[in-house]
């Protein structure tokens, strides 16, 4: 009985770990799937629909966890689509971007609430979002 107490609490030490663990992505695009555009209407011109969409490319921004870039589609007035184009390869990224993406496709601009337990993530999506934004705005 007194050997009982130690393995079992050594065996819960070394299982920790194995819980923990996470495989590391491929690729940042693999961790999220890109926001398909919005279908056009049938009765504007495919010339018009294409010069209509507009892509932009927000600043590079480090981090303590890595650098974020994001790529932003309008169309018109309105973001069509948002795609990571840097990010690093980390837990928190993974799960956090496609709310951050829902989140701005929802909000219509870089005023977003940051992800609980990405706050970093949220932070360099956001500047690199709202880079983004201003960017198209020039």
């Amino acid at each position: 009985m007194k050997r009982a107490i130690p393995v079992f609490v050594l065996t819960v030490a070394g299982l920790i770990p194995l819980w923990r663990y996470h495989p590391p992505a491929e690729t940042a695009d693999a961790a999220q799937p890109a926001v398909p555009p919005p279908p056009v209407p049938s009765s504007a011109p495919a010339s018009t629909a294409a010069a209509a969409a507009k892509v932009v490319q927000g600043t590079a921004v480090s981090t303590s966890k890595g650098v974020f870039q994001v790529e932003v589609t309008f169309q018109g007035d309105r973001i069509a689509s948002v795609r990571m184009l840097q990010a690093p390869h980390h837990p928190q990224t993974r799960w956090a971007v496609p709310e951050l993406i829902a989140e701005t496709l929802k909000a219509q601009s870089a005023h977003i609430d940051s992800v609980s337990g990405a706050t970093i993530t949220s932070s360099g999506y956001k500047q690199s979002l709202q880079a983004a934004i201003d960017a198209r705005r020039t």
